[in-house]
């Protein structure tokens, strides 16, 4: 692993709070482009840890170089600021950290890098005559066995079940389960709700041939599934496969739009959801993009008017999707339709936000409509 951080003081307490896990090694540490230039090809490195706001170079411009170096390196930002959130999923990060980083939300990078490298190497067995779950994230939260709906003791048994599938396989400290299940509950009766709804989660999984999936210890719970189908697990497969080969499963990303019933868990009021909710509606966003770049390479220009619809309709306020719009209209010279999807976007900029488009957009579209 390599970090790198333009401020000398905050790469030493980065560094210092990684080494605190053992299963992790930084090699080199940087606080210059130049030197990342002069000595990053010759070493060794799975993972870097990149800073975002940095003189010169930022990290998501280093994060673009070093996937040209090895387009299979996990990049982790890191910084204090949450305006490049889109562009570091644009660029395929596997995380996002917001200073100041705490031990526990850092662990769960460090699971999550370790788990995406266990995958790299391990071919998963078929398995037979075992009990299937299907769990639908997107659109609301609905878990199925065997084409049944499974009936949930209490509310908070659900919900404790979509929280630790949202960490699954990761170690999730007691407290910061029960800060997020049970806040306004004083702590040593949320330390008996959360004992009393882990048992009963238990008794329905294991009803179900999922026996001692949930354990407890060092004062964490974790989650352990197999043989179970999830869309929001499929989606982030679909886009790991991207990294590691270039390229999409177009058959199966088509059926993730297919099957989309709307936003990651949109249907629960839950705190905190909000974060990995964020964070997987981007996914699929990215998934669109990849779609719509697919179909542009292949001049299928049907399915991509169709995915360019389909990801204003998901994200309506973006210029980037815009312009891809206006461009398509006007290859397919359809001038007309053009100048409707810009004056429409601009509106709804105006009535939602009380923002203008791009000055890139506006000039995009002026310039098609003086042809």
């Amino acid at each position: 692993m390599i970090i790198m951080d333009d401020e000398p003081l905050a790469l030493i307490n980065m560094e210092k709070k990684l080494k605190e896990f053992n299963s992790i090694e930084v090699i080199k540490s940087f606080t210059t482009a130049k030197d990342l230039l002069a000595e990053g090809p010759s070493l060794d490195f799975q993972v870097a840890f990149l800073d975002v706001e940095m003189p010169g170079m930022n990290g998501l411009e280093i994060a673009r170089l070093l996937k040209e170096w090895n387009k299979n390196i996990f990049i982790v930002f890191v910084t204090a600021y949450r305006d490049y959130a889109v562009q570091a999923f644009e660029i395929h990060s596997i995380d996002y950290l917001l200073k100041p980083i705490s031990k526990a939300r850092l662990e769960t990078t460090i699971n999550r890098i370790q788990e995406l490298l266990h995958l790299e190497n391990k071919s998963t067995p078929i398995q037979i005559n075992k009990p299937t779950l299907t769990i639908q994230c997107f659109g609301g939260f609905v878990v199925l066995h065997n084409d049944k709906a499974i009936h949930w003791r209490t509310l908070k048994t659900k919900e404790l079940f979509a929280f630790l599938f949202s960490n699954l396989n990761h170690h999730v400290p007691r407290d910061t389960i029960i800060d997020a299940l049970w806040a306004d509950t004083e702590f040593k009766k949320a330390r008996v709700q959360l004992h009393t709804t882990v048992s009963y989660l238990r008794t329905t999984l294991s009803a179900l041939g999922y026996s001692e999936v949930i354990q407890y210890a060092n004062g964490c719970y974790i989650l352990q599934l197999e043989d179970f189908q999830c869309d929001a697990h499929d989606l982030e497969h679909n886009l790991n496969g991207k990294t590691e080969t270039g390229k999409i499963d177009v058959e199966k990303a088509e059926a993730l739009i297919q099957n989309y019933q709307g936003e990651f868990m949109a249907s629960l009021d839950y705190p905190w959801i909000t974060s990995k909710a964020n964070f997987m509606n981007n996914k699929f966003t990215l998934l669109l993009h990849d779609l719509v770049e697919h179909y542009t390479a292949i001049h299928d220009v049907k399915k991509r008017e169709e995915i360019l619809l389909l990801t204003i309709e998901h994200y309506p306020y973006s210029d980037k999707t815009i312009r891809q719009l206006i461009k398509h209209y006007t290859e397919v010279d359809n001038r007309a339709s053009a100048v409707k999807v810009f004056n429409s976007f601009k509106s709804t900029l105006l009535a939602d936000l009380g923002i203008l488009p791009e000055q890139e957009t506006t000039e995009l579209f002026n310039a098609i409509s003086v042809e």
